[in-house]
């Protein structure tokens, strides 16, 4: 148990980085004029990191818990799920969703 543990962690660090390239994604690729890209691309990221520092790290300034921590990461991990549908990749949107659900799940029930 205490691996299945441990590789449930590394998991939940993948999907947040999964987010974190999702939404560069949906920037760089967005139809714009190329400095739009570019802006979208390093912004949206950038958002997620600061939103992600100031709620939803082990460190956070402003701790959520219970109900608007799964809101919150209800928000945060869909912008990445949103953002890579409207890239235009619905298999990886499906395909993220699908492991924030499991993983989160068995981040509750393990108490992680």
């Amino acid at each position: 148990m205490k691996t299945a543990k441990a590789v449930n962690l590394g998991v939940l660090f993948l999907i947040e980085l999964g987010a974190l390239a999702a939404v560069a994604t949906w920037g760089f690729t967005y139809d714009a004029a190329a400095p739009t890209r570019w802006l979208l691309g390093l912004a949206a990221p950038a958002l997620l990191i600061a939103l992600w520092a100031l709620f939803g790290s082990q460190k956070a300034r402003y701790k959520t818990r219970g109900a608007l921590r799964v809101g919150f990461e209800a928000l945060w991990f869909g912008a990445g799920v949103l953002a890579l549908c409207a890239a235009g990749d619905l298999a990886g949107a499906i395909l993220l969703a699908a492991l924030v659900v499991v993983s989160k799940t068995l981040a509750v029930i393990w108490r992680q």
